[in-house]
């Protein structure tokens, strides 16, 4: 029972296959900001306080690995958690706003004990190279998810490719709530091709 319990969890998580590959063993760690990203991750498991973590900045630098390292471990834990890819899970929502399936999803978001929201406000460019503002529909989702887990403490991941000044500058309710539950458990990565493993030969 109790493997078959461990087995529905991480089907319903929406991080399938991902929790075998992405894993603390796996993360490797030859520079000071891997050891300390690794480190922080770890500190974060014990932390007992609701604190969030977050990890934002230099794409392919291992935001992802670790935060589903961390889903892992909680799921091994007994804990629930749901995994949301920010762009795909709010353009479907934002579309059934009307519906009671935006409610009933929206429900489980802002109230399962462990949510991973990966790349967050994910937009296109725009033409002088900058990242385009979220949608006043993105922030009112965003604000609506965040804030119901910012009151009752619930565990939050969020990867994004903006760093938290970033976000502050998106919608400063959402920035500094977020701002406030990751003290201790912040990565701003800044830019630098040499941190993206996708480039790695």
């Amino acid at each position: 029972m109790s493997a078959r319990r461990e087995q529905w969890r991480i089907e319903k998580s929406g991080l399938g296959d991902s929790l075998k590959v992405c894993t603390f063993e796996a993360f490797q760690t030859p520079n000071a900001w891997q050891k300390s990203l690794k480190e922080s991750a770890l500190r974060f498991l014990e932390d007992k306080t609701g604190a969030w973590f977050f990890a934002g900045g230099q794409p392919g630098a291992g935001k992802t690995h670790i935060c589903t390292a961390i889903v892992g471990a909680l799921l091994k834990r007994g804990m629930a958690a749901r995994y949301m890819l920010w762009k795909d899970e709010a353009t479907y929502l934002k579309a059934h706003i009307n519906d009671d399936v935006y409610e009933t999803r929206v429900s489980e978001l802002k109230t399962v004990p462990v949510l991973y929201i990966d790349d967050f406000f994910r937009t296109p460019y725009a033409e002088d190279g900058t990242r385009k503002k979220p949608t006043p529909g993105d922030i009112n989702l965003a604000f609506e998810i965040l804030n119901a887990r910012y009151v009752n403490r619930l565990t939050t991941l969020l990867t994004s490719e903006r760093t938290i000044d970033d976000l502050l500058d998106c919608d400063e309710a959402i920035g500094s709530r977020i701002y406030e539950r990751c003290k201790g458990y912040t990565h701003n990565l800044a830019p630098d091709r040499r941190k993206n493993w996708r480039l790695a030969t």
